[in-house]
Parts: structure tokens; C-alpha cells; sequence
């Protein structure tokens, strides 16, 4: 990353940094309680000095869904869907959290404090929530992918901020444009697509400008999962390793599942996915991720 840095024109406005999963935590419930694992200190101390000096900002994935994964209850689904709920005190901080959302970013905003580093900024690399899944993965259904994305819009708009940093709009990139339907594991991996291949919305999301998916009302929460059929086997490339679908992103969600943990979530990368080449769906999503920092 330093060399990356270095390799910049003077004065350039480009930032340099890299993602996290949410398992960087070794804590995140209640929010306040947010601290890095102490093992990762040899690593993150000189990462977080260098985001400090920089300007540059600290990267995240958290996902609600894999948080609700982990504790499938009514009342869990509506926290994670920006719905009406009763709220989930912080008694560390005296704060009230109305979303998980929230309450993942605030996580990782208690523990940057922690380490005395209240000027370096959190993005949301990654988010999302899948529209399909497997028998057993509650809540992957289109209803509830269309309700999150449309609440998560409408919250970033507000420019509410989170309890712990009210009044500041949090940059955040939805993950992913299209479906990946030759990703390995568990079905909701492959479909976090907004869009399917004919251009046309997977679900309304309140991003377009043509007025055909306005922020209109949420849709309604669905518990049972929108089965799927079972990934086609991968295509041999010349390599001999399986070819990987376009990707809307760089790489797929990744965190930590533990049950009634608010920010936990489950690690999904792996090294191919890590090293594979942006694709014109990437260069897409880029396009998307710049109009909805732009929209809100």
C-alpha cells in the first residue's frame, strides 16, 4: 500500500486502502463495545497509522443478512431491514439503534476510537442481501433483498448518520450489480444481483433515474428463502481452473457468524476470488456505486 501510495502524482487525490470483514472484531455487541482482535494488532497498528497519515479510509463489508442468519427471529428481520422495531439499547453508550446496519458501522467506529483513530473515515465497501437462497438460509427472498436495499437508500438520503456519528452520510457501495451463478457454496452466494443480464431490476431499489423504481413503500419481509437450483459445474478454462462468473464486485461477502452477534456475519473469500480481474460488470458497478454517492 505504501508503495502504491508513493507511485501517486504529488498532491493526487486518489486514496489507498484495502477491505476488511467484519471478523476483524473481536467484539462488536453492543456497538460501543467495538475492539480489534488483539492478534491482528502487528498487522493493522502500521495499517491504521498509514490510513491516519494519509487521509485515506478504513473499508468494511457488513452484512445484515449474515447477522440475521445467525439469529432468524421476526423481530431481528425488521431490525435488519430498516423497519419499525423497538430498538436495541447501548447501555455503553446511552445510544439506541433502530437498524444493524448502524450498529455494524458504529462497531468498528467504537473500535478505530479505541485505538486513537477518530480522524480516519469508514466505508462501506460491501453490502447487500441476497434475493435467493438455500432451503435452510431464512430470509434470502426478493421481498426482503428489495425492502433492504430500498431502506438502506432511504437512510443514507436522510443524511442521519449513525447514533455514534449522527448528521454524516456514510459512503457506502451495494454489492452486486449482477448475479454469480458459478460461485461455489451456500445458494444466497450467488444471488446478491440487483440486475439480471437483460438490464432489467431484480427488485425495485430506488436507484434508477427513469422512474420505474421510485422509493416507493418497502416490500413486505419474507422468513422462508426463495429456493434455487443448484450451481452449474464451473467451465474449464485454458488453465485448467474453474472460470469465474462476472462479478459486480471484487470479491463476495466475508465476516464472522455468531449467533445474536450485532455485525456477525460469514467469511466467504478465498484466494481466487481475491485475484481475479476487474470485468465489464465491475466497471459497471463502478458507474452504479458513483451515482449513488451522487444521489445521496
Amino acid at each position: 500500500m505504501q508503495n502504491l501510495h508513493d507511485a501517486l502524482p504529488p498532491n493526487s487525490s486518489v486514496k489507498v486502502s484495502t477491505v476488511h470483514a467484519m471478523d476483524v472484531l473481536a467484539s462488536s455487541d453492543p456497538p460501543s463495545s467495538g475492539a480489534f482482535k488483539p492478534e491482528l494488532s502487528a498487522a493493522l497498528d502500521p495499517l491504521l497509522a498509514f490510513l491516519s497519515k494519509t487521509g485515506s479510509p478504513f473499508l468494511i463489508n457488513p452484512y445484515p443478512y449474515f447477522a440475521y442468519l445467525s439469529d432468524p427471529r421476526a423481530e431481528t428481520l425488521a431490525f435488519c431491514l430498516f423497519q419499525p422495531n423497538a430498538g436495541r439499547p447501548d447501555a455503553g453508550s446511552g445510544l439506541t439503534y433502530t437498524n444493524m446496519f448502524d450498529a455494524m458501522v458504529d462497531a468498528v467506529r467504537a473500535a478505530l476510537d479505541a485505538k486513537g483513530y477518530k480522524d480516519v473515515d469508514i466505508v462501506v465497501a460491501e453490502t447487500g442481501w441476497p434475493h435467493k437462497g438455500d432451503p435452510d438460509e431464512a430470509g434470502a427472498t426478493v421481498e426482503n433483498a428489495g425492502a433492504f436495499v430500498s431502506g438502506l437508500v432511504s437512510h443514507l438520503r436522510s443524511l442521519a448518520g449513525t447514533p455514534r456519528a449522527p448528521g454524516k452520510s456514510v459512503d457506502t457501495y451495494i454489492f452486486a450489480v449482477y448475479d454469480e451463478d458459478l460461485k461455489p457454496g451456500k445458494g444466497s452466494e450467488r444471488y446478491f444481483g440487483l440486475f439480471q443480464t437483460s438490464l432489467t431490476e431484480t427488485y425495485p431499489t430506488g436507484l434508477l433515474r427513469n422512474g420505474t423504481a421510485g422509493l416507493g413503500p418497502a416490500m413486505a419481509p419474507s422468513l422462508a428463502p426463495t429456493s434455487v437450483p443448484p450451481p452449474p459445474p464451473a467451465l474449464p478454462t485454458p488453465q485448467g481452473t474453474p472460470a469465474q462468473s462476472g462479478s459486480a464486485a471484487v470479491a463476495g461477502p466475508s465476516g464472522l457468524c455468531s449467533p445474536g452477534t450485532a455485525g456477525a456475519k460469514c467469511s466467504r473469500h478465498n484466494a481466487a476470488e481475491s485475484s481475479r480481474t476487474f470485468s465489464v460488470p465491475t466497471i459497471i458497478a463502478g458507474f452504479l456505486f458513483t451515482a449513488l454517492q451522487m444521489l445521496i
